[in-house]
């Protein structure tokens, strides 16, 4: 199972921001999506970097709330690990375990084209370890 299936499935819709925004921004879009983290993208769909909840709790807690005017360029993880859609969801999953990160920004020829949370791999596994189960019951019952 790949990438491309977990996008295929989720869609490829993915919320990003601009460097130039504020962490005030930032935070209020996590807020009314409800989403994990953002993207952070230059005008060609290149990843600049990534700013999770996770970011922001730590920003405040060493910077204080004046922080939140800041532009989130200053927070952002700029060296961020992308995934392919040709990538394994088991590779998937031992990138995002070893890095402790929980999503995944996907990319082709340097551009996004979606994000792989740790819940979508998950979802994706299970619904993968349902199907080899039927599979092998109905094998059992036919044998």
């Amino acid at each position: 199972m790949t990438v491309a299936r977990i996008l295929a499935a989720k869609g490829s819709e993915v919320v990003t921001t601009q460097p130039h925004r504020t962490m005030s921004e930032v935070v209020e879009t996590l807020a009314s999506k409800g989403i994990g983290a953002i993207v952070v993208t230059d005008a060609h769909g290149g990843v600049l970097g990534i700013i999770s909840e996770r970011d922001v709790v730590r920003v405040i807690a060493r910077n204080g709330l004046g922080a939140m005017g800041e532009a989130v360029s200053r927070f952002m993880t700029p060296k961020v690990v992308t995934a392919t859609e040709e990538q394994t969801v088991t590779s998937l999953m031992e990138h995002m375990t070893e890095g402790r990160f929980r999503h995944l920004p996907v990319v082709r020829e340097g551009r996004l084209i979606g994000l792989v949370s740790i819940g979508d791999v998950v979802k994706m596994r299970l619904e993968e370890m349902e199907s080899e189960q039927e599979a092998l019951r109905n094998y059992i019952a036919t044998a």
